[in-house]
Formats: structure tokens, C-alpha cells, sequence
């Protein structure tokens, strides 16, 4: 599980570098707090700061499920490939919102993969063992 926390700690850390990024673009582009509106690069920087924060919303209970239920160390390497996919999606996102797609699939495919092996394995677990719940 060390492996599948430390997963966790680094996309949190990407995420705050995606937070920051954010803060160096409302600057840059003069778009004043609370504003998330005002300069097109801007709001790109802003809409890859969300879409990542509800990927997030799914990613951190949906590894912890999966390595639980399904393999510890799967679910560190699907971590760690959701990662890349997000940081992809981050740069062609910021350069070119038509773009955004390779780093979406990258992302989304290993997160999905992650929530549906947990939900499976709890699941599994709960009709081998009905008296665990």
C-alpha cells in the first residue's frame, strides 16, 4: 500500500502545481480573484485546474478500492499512468483545448479502470464473505 499512497501524494502534488500554474496565469493575463473569466488562456489553465480536481474527486477513493480489493501494485501503476495522463492533457489543454484529447483517454481509461476493479472486488468480496459488511 506504501506504493499506492505514494501514487496518491504525487498526484496531489501535480495537482498543486496545476493550482499554481493557475495563479501564474491570472496574473500574467490580468484576470483579478474572483474572477474565472476575462482572457481565454486564462481559462484554459482555470478549466484544466477543475477537470482535474473532479478526476481527483474519483481517482483517490477509486485506487485505495481497487488496491484493497484488487492488487496493490496495478493499482500504483494505473496511478501512476492517470498521472501522465493528466499532465498531457494539462499541456495540450493550455496550448490547444482541441488537443486535450490524447491526454484525456490517458487519464480517464486508468480511472475508470480503478472505480470499476474496486466496485468488482467489493463486490466479489461482499458475496464470498456476506458477513464482512
Amino acid at each position: 500500500m506504501t506504493l499506492v499512497h505514494l501514487v496518491i501524494a504525487l498526484a496531489l502534488v501535480e495537482f498543486f502545481v496545476f493550482l499554481n500554474a493557475v495563479g501564474r496565469a491570472r496574473d500574467t493575463y490580468h484576470v483579478p480573484a474572483p474572477a474565472t473569466t476575462g482572457n481565454e488562456v486564462f481559462e484554459r489553465y482555470f478549466r484544466v485546474q477543475m477537470n482535474t480536481l473532479e478526476q481527483l474527486i474519483i481517482f483517490v477513493p477509486a485506487i485505495l478500492l481497487f488496491a484493497r480489493y484488487v492488487h496493490p501494485l496495478a493499482a500504483a501503476a494505473l496511478g501512476l499512468v492517470f498521472i501522465l495522463g493528466r499532465w498531457l492533457y494539462f499541456r495540450a489543454y493550455v496550448r490547444d483545448p482541441k488537443r486535450r484529447g490524447t491526454g484525456f483517454l490517458i487519464a480517464v481509461i486508468p480511472n475508470s479502470l480503478l472505480l470499476l476493479g474496486g466496485l468488482i472486488g467489493a463486490l466479489i468480496t461482499l458475496i464470498r464473505y456476506p458477513g464482512l459488511y
